[in-house]
């Protein structure tokens, strides 16, 4: 592991036969290794605020410069949060499933942005990914995990089908059951697929629609309380292939 002063811009020989040489980390790859190390270890907590640039420059004999590049990668990594005025400074973030879910999503944004891929091939993910989440959060979901689909489900059947909430309490639904499925990678990829993809904006909404989407959500979250994995499996498959009836976007960007 390289130290805090163990950073000039030197390649390592190796005599061991079969190794080759190997350059040493960037500046700024270092400080970032060391503070991530120090977030996993426990030494940084959430909420912790990181010493100044300047501080961190003279602890880690690198430039301000440095400091900052290394803190911008953290940022957006979702590692560490910025904040403004002279309270502010940088603070240590946590960073759970949903919150890497969110930062995919922009990423896929951007992919679909550039042209580096379709809105049709983020479509076939989520459908890829919905099953087997749903499955598994038939068999791993717990009692926490079942009222907070219920809730859901509670608050969509309060609101109209022209309230601008509908399309993020859709996306937290089925996040939810990601969730509870046990596998946070599996939620972390649920909730990027489906914010970006957020099938409920390209579907004319009508009180009937909403009643059916109500009904689906409804029949899913039974299937997911009654730990049944093929009920589960059913429900997701009329609910995806209902909405693929209904929807009016375009398969390209």
């Amino acid at each position: 592991m390289v130290r805090l002063c163990d950073y000039p811009a030197v390649v390592e020989e190796y005599i061991v036969a079969g190794f080759e040489p190997k350059p040493v980390h960037r500046l700024r790859q270092q400080v970032e290794e060391q503070l991530v190390e120090a977030i996993v270890e426990g030494r940084l907590e959430e909420g912790d605020k990181l010493p100044s640039e300047a501080d961190l420059a003279s602890r880690f004999s690198v430039s301000r410069s440095t400091i900052r590049e290394a803190l911008m990668s953290l940022a957006s990594a979702g590692l560490i949060e910025k904040s403004p005025g002279a309270s502010g400074g940088s603070f240590i973030r946590s960073l759970d499933a949903r919150r890497f879910g969110i930062q995919l999503a922009d990423l896929i944004r951007l992919l679909l942005r550039v042209g580096s891929a379709q809105r049709s091939e983020v479509d076939a993910v989520r459908a890829l990914l919905e099953v087997p989440a749903c499955r598994l959060a038939a068999e791993n979901r717990t009692e926490t995990d079942v009222a907070t689909l219920w809730k859901i489900i509670e608050t969509q059947r309060k609101r109209s089908v022209d309230d601008t909430d509908i399309p993020e309490l859709d996306v937290s639904f089925h996040s939810a059951i990601a969730a509870a499925s046990g596998n946070a990678v599996l939620a972390a990829l649920v909730t990027a697929v489906h914010a970006v993809a957020e099938p409920v904006r390209f579907v004319v909404l009508s009180p009937s629609v909403g009643r059916d989407t109500v009904a689906h959500h409804a029949a899913l979250a039974r299937a997911i309380e009654d730990k049944d994995p093929d009920a589960a499996e059913a429900a997701i498959g009329e609910h995806l292939d209902y909405l693929e009836r209904l929807s009016t976007r375009p398969t390209t960007n």
